[in-house]
């Protein structure tokens, strides 16, 4: 999707700003995915490490589960009018905490939940586009709740239910969680050994 495509002009400046975050992360993925052969989406730096296009699949996968999860939050206060009142923001401390723990160049490591480990190999288009697929969800969570009171809106972690955080805390972490993949994935095309250069 062309980020000018976005109309943004009716969200506040906090919603527009987060809006953007996504389409940054878009054309960060467009831009390190740009002109690889499958060979170079696929290759690992270590048996260890993951290849770029198993950080897009590991982000298509998280985002997706999380949008469901958002978008079922949402639709459930859309029918208790909790409208709006303040700037989204992390719900509280330990949501702050692992917000700023998803910030790369990650100095915190995280072991992916199973449901989201990445597939050993993916078509690298393949693996772009459902990236995109599911920012656009993301996006279209984020535009259903806009009017709504995102601060007080609990939803389930799909990965952890212990866990309860606010719609504002998901779509933040999400963001975050873009942001810090594709900076993994960059560090994977300028590694040594990375075929091609």
């Amino acid at each position: 999707m062309n980020p000018s495509s976005h109309d943004t002009t009716a969200l506040p400046p906090d919603l527009r700003s987060l809006l953007d975050d996504f389409d940054k992360s878009e054309q960060e993925a467009r831009r390190i995915v740009e002109g690889l052969t499958d060979e170079q989406a696929n290759w690992q730096p270590s048996p260890a490490s993951w290849s770029i296009a198993q950080c897009l699949n590991h982000l298509a996968i998280g985002n997706t589960m999380y949008a469901a999860a958002l978008r079922e939050a949402v639709a459930r206060a859309n029918a208790s009018n909790k409208l709006r009142r303040d700037p989204i923001r992390p719900g509280g401390w330990f949501s702050a905490y692992f917000l700023r723990s998803m910030e790369p160049p990650a100095k915190q490591k995280w072991k992916a939940p199973k449901k989201i480990v990445p597939a050993a190999r993916i078509d690298a288009r393949e693996a772009l586009d459902a990236f995109l697929r599911a920012d656009d969800e993301l996006r279209a969570v984020l535009r259903q709740g806009a009017p709504l009171d995102l601060n007080s809106i609990r939803f389930h972690n799909p990965f952890v239910g212990i866990f309860r955080f606010t719609v504002a805390t998901g779509l933040l972490l999400m963001a975050a969680h873009n942001r810090r993949h594709l900076w993994q994935a960059d560090q994977v095309r300028h590694a040594p050994g990375f075929p091609g250069l």
